[in-house]
């Protein structure tokens, strides 16, 4: 799980500042505030660590591929700025724990959390790693930095000591690979580096785990082809929902009333159908022989049952959020943008009880980005009910905004309640101003009348 995130002068943000994650972190905000910069730097970082090219330090995307396009170097630095910074904190989990031996080889550390930072400068359209850092407190790090031509040195300290080098083995110089790696040369600084390479696996398959769903789904078909291949997750635009529905049907995931593993992946999904009061009934069903699929869905249970494609834009929007949020290995992190499109307000309400279920029952983090109110409100009252032991600390709330032409991050005091200390002011527009101002219309108007008559 991502504890913590931080840049400078990566798009709109000339300094972050240190941005606590939990496991349902959302951003909330104006349009073009910067909402979507905070989720494209982890993304960015996904598709670089994805790249096959480990000179490429940054994968900024293209039209073609890639979660994000963010277009020239110059693009992604925040105004004539030439240097940023990205840092990430995570936990990690007893697949990528990474053990380092100390340096007189009386004993072995391991470590179970990390921080990672990178310094990039970008100049005449090209991007070299300035420095590199691993670290977990000032028990264990890392450290690589530019001394010219693409040559780095590297230092590492374990327990505040660094590793004996044999004394036969000069000093070389190696070259930092993409904006996180190590080059071949590194493993020869020391004599046993070796663990730089479990450093590297450690950023790749936080990133592995790591899954996203675009705000701007695809419209239902009548159809969909699935040929039996078991997709990591349902497509930026949820294209692949109904391939990975298939895929894992019969998966067991955790039941919330059951408190056990008994209930099936589609039943899963069919009963928040159901709970979202967005259906009564779901299947998906072969047709006849063939690879093509059909989704058909009853709205109520005195209904007709119906292909997906005539109940509406509501059921296809909402499905890959489902569907993602069920079939993600445990412990996964998943981004989400907007998710409450084209959703009633009741259901925009409902996807914080998903997302609550998830973030407990499944161990996931949820991290999004949104415009609802419903949702945040429906979060807030949970919180109040200790629905699911939910706490405050289970949610980090920020709102951004722009001043003075850099946008800013202000994390809202939630407490145990329900109730945000700091709400900003118009944080989802002046709701009071305006039935204030529709009830002043409506006496000038009824004035008006009573004058004419």
């Amino acid at each position: 799980m991502f504890t913590e995130i931080s840049m400078t002068n990566f798009k709109s943000w000339r300094d972050t500042g240190a941005v606590r994650m939990a496991p349902l972190t959302a951003f909330f905000g104006a349009n073009s505030s910067g909402k979507s910069s905070l989720l494209q730097m982890l993304l960015l970082l996904k598709q670089t660590a994805e790249s096959n090219d480990r000179k490429l330090v940054l994968n900024t995307g293209s039209i073609q591929t890639g979660y994000v396009n963010l277009g020239t170097a110059q693009e992604i630095t925040y105004s004539d700025e030439t240097e940023m910074s990205l840092s990430i904190n995570w936990q990690l989990n007893s697949q990528t724990q990474v053990v380092i031996p100390s340096p007189d080889n009386s004993m072995a550390q391991t470590i179970d959390c990390l921080n990672f930072e990178t310094n990039i400068h970008v100049e005449s359209q090209k991007i070299h790693v300035k420095s590199l850092k691993y670290e977990q407190g000032d028990e264990f790090s890392v450290e690589m930095d530019r001394k010219g031509n693409n040559q780095y040195t590297i230092r590492i300290s374990v327990q505040g000591n660094e590793p004996r080098r044999p004394s036969h083995r000069p000093r070389v110089y190696m070259r930092a690979e993409k904006c996180y790696g190590f080059s071949d040369e590194a493993l020869l600084y020391y004599q046993d580096a070796s663990y730089l390479r479990f450093l590297e696996f450690a950023f790749e398959r936080q990133f592995q785990n790591l899954h996203y769903l675009g705000p701007l789904r695809e419209y239902p078909q009548r159809a969909y082809p699935w040929g039996g291949e078991r997709p990591t997750n349902v497509g930026l635009k949820g294209e692949r929902a109904i391939s990975a529905l298939l895929a894992g049907k019969s998966d067991k995931v955790y039941d919330a009333i059951r408190k056990s593993k008994s209930n099936r992946l589609d039943a899963r999904i069919a009963q928040w159908l159901v709970d979202l009061d967005l259906a009564s009934s779901f299947r998906v069903e072969q047709i006849a022989d063939s690879t093509l699929y059909q989704v058909w869905l009853k709205r109520t249970e005195e209904s007709p049952e119906a292909l997906i494609t005539d109940m509406g834009i509501g059921v296809s929007q909402v499905l890959p959020v489902l569907v993602l949020c069920y079939y993600v290995p445990e412990g996964s992190t998943i981004i989400l943008e907007q998710p409450e499109l084209h959703l009633h307000p009741s259901v925009q309400a409902g996807l914080a009880d998903v997302f609550m279920d998830c973030i407990k029952k499944r161990g996931l983090q949820i991290i999004l980005e949104s415009h609802s109110e419903h949702l945040l409100r429906r979060l807030q009252r949970r919180i109040a009910e200790q629905e699911n032991d939910l706490s405050p600390d289970d949610a980090a709330l920020y709102f951004c905004q722009i001043h003075d032409g850099e946008s800013k991050l202000t994390p809202l005091q939630l407490n145990v309640f329900g109730e945000i200390h700091n709400w900003p002011h118009d944080f989802f527009g002046d709701l009071l101003g305006e039935l204030v101002a529709a009830f002043d219309a409506g006496l000038d108007r009824k004035q008006m009348q009573v004058n004419g008559s």
